[in-house]
């Protein structure tokens, strides 16, 4: 398994900085170049990847890779992508996994899977949240410039109920909050009965596209479990966003 995952790591960078040469490859993969150069063989004879002239030291993709990813991504949707994942969220949390788009300055509820609890944040498929005051548009604005944000939600922060922020300067500081933790946090903003935590889904060209969230009756998400889904929501819109062809920003060695 380990052999197969390197592999896959050497073929993405390869995708994104061809062409590439070992060395450069396994300083920014963090591996031995032995590891490297082994998988480089080995997609070379899959027909994955092929030298860039005539000395084998740098490698490009063929067209069978291009061809592979070009109709993968023409035929995933966001809801498709996240299908499984919600499964899995669900069952991890045994809360309701919910997916939203952004449309305005409102977050459309697209997808959901249920939770078990006979009681239960009950959010019908086509309803509407606010971004500023749910779980799933703090995370999507978290990731945008922050110049773009007040734009989108206008001039006035509107108030939901007591715990909706509605100053400029508090928001963009829970803003900041939420890009740094990598998730974001609903305690009875917009629904006082309501508590979220939800993470950003980017597309393959880095935007934010949507929002993956756990939803419970705010007195089920404690503090301390709160931190844990955030956590368990951010790995799954990672795992979402990377279906979806995007890719973090690989950190110079």
């Amino acid at each position: 398994m380990r052999t197969v995952l390197s592999a896959f790591r050497v073929l993405e960078e390869v995708a994104h900085t061809q062409p590439a040469g070992v060395g450069d490859l396994a300083r920014r993969l963090r591996m031995p170049k032995s590891t490297v150069q082994r998988a480089l063989r080995t997609m070379w004879t899959a027909g994955w990847i092929c030298p860039d002239g005539a000395d084998v030291t740098r490698w490009v993709l063929t067209t069978r890779a291009f061809q592979v990813g070009q109709r993968a991504i023409a035929d995933i949707g966001v809801r498709d992508a996240a299908a499984a994942v919600m499964h899995e969220l669900r069952r991890e949390t045994g809360e309701t996994a919910h997916l939203m788009v952004r449309e305005g300055d409102h977050a459309v509820l697209i997808e959901r899977v249920e939770t078990e609890h006979p009681i239960r944040a009950v959010v019908p498929l086509g309803s509407t949240v606010p971004l500023h005051g749910s779980s799933n548009g703090k995370a999507m604005l978290a990731a945008m410039p922050r110049e773009a944000v007040r734009p989108i939600l206008g001039e006035e922060l509107v108030r939901y109920t007591d715990n909706t922020i509605v100053d400029w300067a508090e928001f963009f500081a829970e803003l900041d909050r939420v890009a740094e933790l990598g998730y974001a946090a609903n305690t009875g903003e917009w629904r006082a009965d309501i508590a979220a935590v939800a993470a950003p889904i980017f597309d393959d060209t880095g935007e934010p596209v949507a929002g993956l969230s756990i939803s419970a009756p705010a007195g089920r998400i404690t503090s301390e479990l709160r931190e844990r889904y955030g956590a368990l929501v951010a790995e799954a819109a990672a795992r979402v966003s990377a279906t979806l062809g995007h890719r973090p920003a690989v950190l110079p060695g």
